[in-house]
């Protein structure tokens, strides 16, 4: 009989429980919500939780799998040849039969935990994310949920466990473990089906309780979450605010990407743009680009199509100007070998952040803000120090400009790794940035600028806003709940709402007081709402999002007085199926942020 049909009797199996045994056979139990549920945890840009990961910036992704085995070439029974890496299944079209025949023969011998978590580190890399399960729903680790996995289909040793090797030495590292899972999965007989989809759902949260008890994972990443087809993937947004719930749950400290729903702004705590880098700052929520160092995100021997460490370097430094993480991949071969081209090119990347503080202008940046991204490179910042990432460097006596966008005083100027002098000088919309010498570093030299510490309100004594909430849509009547709300910070997905006497849906909240700002410049303010939103300042309406719509980010330019309080008021309704709402501000010199208690007062 071929695997499937075992596979098809393993996976119904008794399993690990995945949540409270009250739900019915074969249904997930969903974690407890409701009226009066706000699932918004904290602001992932502040959080103490989320720290680790904006501070670290620069990550290892792992592809690998049984489609490695197949190192991207499959020769059909015809004899004609595909090639393809992580997808080769689905592309190569190759019967389940034969893809198992294969993956039994799958033995990555040479897997080398402690090698690669020292090339992560060499490179400079602070967390790994890798592959527990991909599309082909083949685990990589002994789970209990079924037999199509490392440890019982494979020619692998038996007493071997890939990712609790990768936990050990991550650890002992000091570098943090992620793990990637698809919830489409190709293998699963339940997955397609609308009648034995939860049973899929089930040994899904069975298996995700598996990864979180076992390895105790700092971060998830999921994939696999787009409506298509072949199999039919009926995954939807509000069992992606479900899951979430559950996994915030088994894990509070849990740090999970946007796939974990739709991509959406709303879910999970950070943005995902694949094979790209934003041309600007994200608004609304954290990100991170995850790119190959060839043209695949598994091995496949026939892709020679390798970026050059220069263009990985000056990679990195768009990505930290920008705000963003840096999520680079490597896939190793059917044995578990590294390809030495991405050796090699995460070696390079190393030595530069290592290179005379080099590193400074990435791990714990942010957007620069201060001044505008110019053409010649990137420019980040922390605290009072910017760092220009000169791609391109100017002849003799030529100026870097930099246009500002809010006035900066430099104090200081030098070239890391350089003793050369730094002429700066204003011009027009802003400074120019003379060296004296050449380029200490041909892929990407880094100009820090030290900036004179810019007047700003002390600390605020605010602790939120006045909120008045209806259970209706039109503000309509006495409020029914009024409460002080340390920030508009609310998502409240499908089934909860601002107060347990108001049902989950058809109905509005009102927040008052005022706002006072630390800096006196033009703020944007970002709403992320569902269904509705609008927000008035010293009652001027400056932000109108009131027809009707799903997740959206909505932004609006206001002149705010340090040290001010502006009056403001916003308002949020909701009339069916998903509800959020947050407010966030941010400057020249304020960086993104939902705006915290300390700097709202109620009226």
């Amino acid at each position: 009989m071929p695997l499937l049909g075992v596979a098809l009797l393993a996976v119904t199996a008794p399993a690990v429980s995945a949540a409270p045994p009250a739900a019915p056979a074969g249904q997930v139990a969903q974690a407890e919500g409701g009226p009066g549920t706000n699932h918004a945890v904290d602001d992932p840009f502040t959080s103490e939780r989320t720290s680790w990961y904006r501070q670290d910036k620069f990550g290892m992704f792992i592809h690998f799998g049984a489609y490695s085995h197949l190192e991207g070439s499959y020769t059909r029974p015809d004899g004609s040849v595909c090639e393809n890496a992580e997808w080769i299944k689905r592309a190569c079209t190759i019967p389940d039969e034969a893809y198992e025949k294969q993956a039994a023969r799958f033995d990555p011998a040479q897997f080398d935990a402690k090698a690669i978590v020292r090339a992560a580190k060499d490179a400079g890399q602070r967390y790994i994310v890798f592959t527990s399960k991909h599309h082909d729903g083949y685990a990589m680790w002994p789970t209990k949920q079924n037999t199509w996995n490392l440890r019982d289909h494979s020619s692998f040793d038996k007493e071997r466990d890939i990712l609790a090797e990768l936990k050990k030495e991550s650890d002992a590292a000091g570098i943090k473990l992620g793990f990637y899972y698809s919830i489409w999965d190709w293998h699963d007989p339940d997955f397609a089906d609308p009648a034995t989809f939860p049973r899929y759902k089930k040994r899904m949260y069975a298996q995700l309780k598996e990864l979180v008890d076992h390895y105790d994972p700092a971060l998830l990443w999921f994939d696999g979450e787009w409506d298509t087809d072949n199999p039919v993937n009926r995954w939807s947004r509000r069992d992606g605010a479900e899951l979430e719930t559950y996994l915030r749950e088994l894990d509070p400290e849990l740090v999970i990407n946007n796939r974990v729903g739709k991509r959406g702004v709303v879910e999970g705590d950070f943005g995902t743009p694949e094979q790209e880098i934003p041309d600007a700052p994200v608004a609304g929520q954290l990100w991170e680009s995850c790119m190959t160092i060839n043209g695949s995100w598994g091995y496949a021997a026939h892709d020679t199509d390798w970026k050059s460490a220069t263009q990985l370097i000056r990679n990195l430094g768009d990505v930290a100007g920008r705000g963003g993480n840096f999520l680079l991949n490597i896939g190793p071969d059917r044995l578990g070998r590294v390809p030495a081209p991405s050796l090699d090119r995460l070696a390079a990347m190393g030595r530069w952040l290592r290179t005379a503080g080099q590193g400074e202008s990435v791990y714990g940046s942010e957007a620069a803000g201060l001044v505008a991204e110019p053409t010649w490179g990137s420019v980040s910042r922390k605290g009072d120090k910017l760092y220009a990432a000169v791609h391109e460097w100017p002849g003799a006596g030529e100026p870097l400009h930099l246009k500002t966008e809010a006035p900066v005083e430099v104090t200081g100027a030098r070239v890391l790794g350089s003793g050369q002098r730094v002429a700066v000088a204003p011009a027009g919309d802003g400074l120019d940035l003379t060296p004296s010498g050449t380029a200490p570093d041909p892929a990407s030299s880094v100009i820090e600028l030290s900036l004179k510490p810019t007047p700003a309100a002390g600390e605020g004594k605010g602790t939120g806003l006045k909120a008045e909430s209806y259970a209706n849509e039109t503000f309509s009547g006495p409020p029914a709940a009024t409460s002080t709300d340390p920030a508009v910070n609310e998502s409240y997905r499908f089934d909860g709402s601002p107060a347990a006497s108001i049902p989950a849906d058809h109905f509005s909240t009102r927040w008052t007081g005022s706002v006072e700002p630390r800096y006196g410049e033009e703020y944007t303010l970002t709403t992320v709402s569902d269904d509705t939103a609008r927000v008035w300042i010293d009652g001027k309406l400056v932000l109108d999002s009131s027809v009707p719509h799903g997740p959206k980010v909505d932004r609006a330019a206001v002149t705010l007085q340090a040290g001010r309080k502006h009056a403001i008021r916003v308002e949020h309704t909701e009339g069916g199926g998903e509800s959020h709402m947050k407010l966030l501000w941010s400057s020249a010199h304020q960086s993104q942020q939902v705006i915290p208690a300390e700097r709202l007062y109620t009226p």
